[in-house]
């Protein structure tokens, strides 16, 4: 992998904890049963995606 590659995936990773880490942050202020759900969705997906891109290391 080179160095631009790396620094992509470094960043890719950094940007998935980040929207992870907002949707955790939201879902806990949602009082709406079906919206928190559709949230914690996204977290699911947003975990998933930064496995994937963690397991390119």
């Amino acid at each position: 992998m080179t160095t631009k590659e790396l620094l992509y995936v470094e960043d890719a990773l950094s940007h998935e904890q980040y929207f992870q880490t907002k949707c955790q942050e939201t879902m806990n202020q949602i009082q709406d049963a079906e919206l928190k759900s559709c949230v914690e969705q996204m977290a699911q997906k947003h975990q998933q995606i930064f496995q994937s891109f963690y397991g390119l290391l």
